[in-house]
C-alpha cells in the first residue's frame, strides 16, 4: 500500500516536471505576443478619472480571466477533434485587430475637433457610457489576444500528454492575465506613487525628485503607450496572416518580417475598413 502511495507521488512529480519544462517553453514563444498585450491593454486601461483607474482594470482582469475560462477548453478541443478550425479562427481574429489598429491611425490624421456647443451637450453621454464602452472594447482586444496567446502556448505542448497540455496552456493563461495586468496597474498608479513619495519626503531630497519624475512621465508613457499599443494590434494581426496563409507566408521570403507583418496588418485593417464602410453605406440605401 506504501509504496503504490509513493509511486503516485513519484508520477505526480515527474508529471510536474514535465509541465514545468513545457510551460517554460511555451511562455518563451509567447513572450513577443504577451509584450503586444501589455502595450494594447496599457492604452486601453488609461484616460480614466485617478479614483476609477483600479476599478476599470479589475473589471478588464476579470473580464480577461472569463475569457482565459471560455478559450482554454474550446482550444483543446478543437485541437483534438477539429483542429484546422484553429487557422482560420486566429486569421478572423487578425482581421479584427488590423480593424482596430489601422482604425486608430485614421482617427488620428483625419478627425476634426467637434464644436464646443457639441461637446458640451455630449459630455453627460460621454461621462456615463465611456467607461463601460472603453472597458468593453479591451475586453473584446483582450479575448482575441488571448486566442492567439493560447494557440500559441498550445501549439509549443503539441505531442504531448493531454494532462501536461490541459495544464500547461492553463497555466500561461493564468501567468498572461496576471503578469500583463498586475504590470498594467503599475504603470496607471504611477503617479499616485510619486505624489506619495513627494508627500513623504517634504518636497525635498531625491525621493522628492524621483516622485515628480513619475508624476511628470506619466503622461509620456500613456502617449508612448498609445502608440505602441496601436502598432502592437497591426504587428499582431500582420503576424496571424503571415504565419496561417501559405501565399503570405511566403511572399516577399527576403523583405524583414516586422515590415512585412506591419504591412500585411495594415492592408488587413484597410481592407477591413472599406467592407464595414461600404456595408453601412449600403445599409442606409436599404433601410
Amino acid at each position: 500500500m506504501a509504496s503504490g502511495f509513493f509511486a503516485i507521488l513519484d508520477d505526480i512529480a515527474a508529471l510536474m516536471d514535465d509541465v514545468a519544462i513545457a510551460t517554460k517553453v511555451a511562455t518563451r514563444k509567447t513572450a513577443g505576443i504577451l509584450g503586444d498585450d501589455l502595450a494594447v491593454n496599457a492604452e486601453k486601461a488609461t484616460g480614466f478619472l485617478s479614483s476609477r483607474e483600479l476599478p476599470v482594470l479589475w473589471a478588464i482582469t476579470k473580464g480577461s480571466l472569463i475569457n482565459k475560462v471560455i478559450i482554454v477548453p474550446i482550444a483543446l478541443l478543437l485541437n483534438v477533434f477539429f483542429p484546422v478550425a484553429i487557422k482560420y479562427i486566429l486569421i478572423l481574429g487578425g482581421f479584427y485587430l488590423a480593424y482596430e489598429g489601422v482604425e486608430k491611425i485614421i482617427e488620428y490624421f483625419f478627425h476634426h475637433p467637434k464644436p464646443a456647443q457639441q461637446i458640451i451637450a455630449e459630455k453627460q453621454d460621454f461621462d456615463n457610457d465611456a467607461e463601460k464602452k472603453k472597458v468593453k472594447s479591451a475586453i473584446n482586444t483582450d479575448f482575441i489576444l488571448s486566442v492567439e496567446i493560447v494557440f500559441i502556448a498550445l501549439g509549443a505542448v503539441t505531442g504531448k500528454s493531454l494532462p501536461i497540455q490541459i495544464i500547461t496552456v492553463s497555466a500561461v493563461a493564468l501567468i498572461a492575465t496576471i503578469g500583463v495586468y498586475g504590470i498594467v496597474a503599475i504603470i496607471v498608479r504611477m503617479d499616485d506613487a510619486g505624489l506619495l513619495l513627494i508627500k513623504r519626503s517634504g518636497n525635498k531630497g531625491i525621493f522628492a525628485s524621483i516622485g515628480s519624475l513619475l508624476v511628470k512621465s506619466l503622461p509620456i508613457v500613456i502617449k508612448l503607450l498609445s502608440i505602441a499599443g496601436t502598432i502592437a494590434l497591426i504587428l499582431v494581426a500582420g503576424g496571424i496572416f503571415a504565419h496561417n496563409i501559405v501565399y503570405l507566408h511566403n511572399l516577399f521570403p527576403n523583405l524583414l518580417a516586422v515590415i512585412k507583418e506591419f504591412t500585411f496588418g495594415l492592408i488587413g485593417g484597410l481592407v477591413m475598413i472599406t467592407l464595414l464602410t461600404g456595408g453601412k453605406k449600403l445599409f442606409l440605401v436599404f433601410k
